[in-house]
């Protein structure tokens, strides 16, 4: 048996202390290696927790990875009732709390990653390139800066931080940035008494196809109903057109909670709660005399105003602090150039993954892997089951055991919604949902 090199003594740096960054550190400690997690946020989960009002559409059985579980187990933990739905707040202080304190010092919060590369090499340099360390730099809340030696980065820093803007072409639409105020890139929690009250009794637009903006119409709809929501409605601003595929797979999904939001989304157009305004791109934000917003397409089109806007469009990677890596990521969707093809919307838009792991999440870079929802770049419906393989491939590799790494088998639920993704203006009887592109 060898000694380890320099190198190969040191932690596996994870970025994020999120629900797979917190699962890879787990998979690394079963595979004997050390992690060392880095979180911006103050608290792990951090970002899971500014969601904590919003249901998971996936029970207690699919969101804890099995190498977490054990190692809760000598604390007294106890999974709650698998078949049950956590929310955000759930899932966090049931799950994520407990199996960062059961790593202990292995997790630093107030760890802000800013920049990470080779010891003592830019991208450029090719010499001796793979035998040296990576270097991570971060800052902490006071400002001071530090820097930590890695044998490898794992980075699932996620997308949380970095939504997409209501610009049909990727930008900001003229005058998004002045109209802040009026904007949430997140699905309010109409509990808060603040919040409730900001769309309460007002017309809101909702900009976004997917399971965020069917949540978002369908607690407006609730909020309608109620005494001090008299007045509350919603204007769901779709950039295609309305076909079978629009409220996703409704009873035909295999997570029949992922199911219930298209079909209460739905529930809310059909109940006269929200408009539907389809082959609608934001090109810009207009007041009116009053002050309202006035969403105008770039087309020319112009809605009535309306006094709050959601946008849920979706998220994308921030890149900027591996620039000195060399990633090799799809010009599309900004993943990984191996997993792109398995992902890519505009080819379908079915839950179902073809099985991968370390070898589709690789880079040119050896050792460095970007995994859970930032592997995907700008695709949609990733799951937890997803991250939890990729993560327990990875730490595989990293340790040598490439037959363990290469054994990838994952199964998940379909949506339902097949055909393609209908991204563009195709008409609605090109976007059907009959058949099955994606096989189980």
């Amino acid at each position: 048996m060898t000694a380890p090199t320099a190198t190969e003594a040191l932690p596996v740096v994870v970025i994020g202390a999120g629900p797979i960054g917190l699962a890879a550190a787990a998979r690394l400690i079963e595979q004997g290696l050390e992690p060392l997690v880095l979180e911006a946020g103050p608290t792990a989960a951090s970002a899971v927790r500014e969601w904590a009002h919003v249901r998971l559409f996936s029970p207690w059985a699919e969101v804890v990875d099995p190498a977490a579980e054990k190692l809760l187990a000598p604390t007294g933990w106890v999974r709650p009732d698998g078949a049950a739905y956590p929310s955000g707040g759930d899932w966090a202080t049931l799950y994520l709390q407990p199996l960062a304190d059961a790593l202990g010092d292995k997790v630093r919060t107030g760890a802000t990653v800013t920049g990470v590369s080779r010891t003592g090499r830019d991208r450029v340099v090719d010499a001796d390139r793979e035998a040296q360390p990576f270097v991570v730099h971060l800052t902490h809340p006071d400002g001071t800066e530090e820097r930590v030696l890695a044998r490898a980065v794992v980075d699932a820093s996620g997308t949380w931080g970095t939504p997409s803007p209501a610009g049909g072409s990727g930008l900001p639409a003229l005058g998004e940035k002045a109209a802040a105020d009026h904007i949430s890139y997140r699905v309010p929690d109409l509990k808060g008494p603040a919040v409730r009250a900001r769309y309460a009794g007002k017309r809101t637009a909702v900009i976004g196809s997917g399971a965020s903006a069917f949540t978002a119409l369908a607690y407006l709809a609730d909020l309608a109903t109620t005494d001090d929501g008299v007045g509350t409605h919603g204007v769901w601003v779709l950039r295609r057109g309305i076909s079978g595929s629009t409220f996703g797979g409704g009873e035909a999904d295999q997570l029949p909670a992922r199911g219930a939001l298209g079909l209460a989304a739905k529930a809310a157009v059909d109940n006269g709660h929200a408009d539907a305004v389809t082959g609608f791109r934001t090109g810009a934000f207009e007041r009116d005399g009053a002050g309202r917003l006035v969403l105008v397409a770039e087309d020319g089109r112009r809605l009535e105003a309306v006094d709050e806007v959601i946008v849920l469009t979706g998220f994308r990677p921030d890149l900027t602090f591996l620039n000195e890596l060399r990633l090799g990521l799809d010009d599309r969707l900004q993943a990984p150039t191996g997993l792109a093809p398995l992902i890519d919307p505009n080819q379908h838009s079915c839950g179902t993954v073809y099985p991968h792991g370390h070898r589709e999440l690789s880079h040119p870079e050896p050792g460095v892997f970007l995994v859970g929802m930032k592997s995907y770049g700008r695709a949609p419906t990733f799951l937890a089951m997803t991250g939890h393989e990729q993560v327990r491939s990875i730490a595989a590799a990293l340790a040598g055991d490439a037959e363990s790494a290469d054994r990838v088998e994952l199964t998940l639920p379909e949506t339902g919604v097949c055909g393609g993704a209908g991204l563009f203006d195709a008409p609605a009887t090109e976007q059907g949902d009959a058949g099955g592109c994606c096989g189980s």
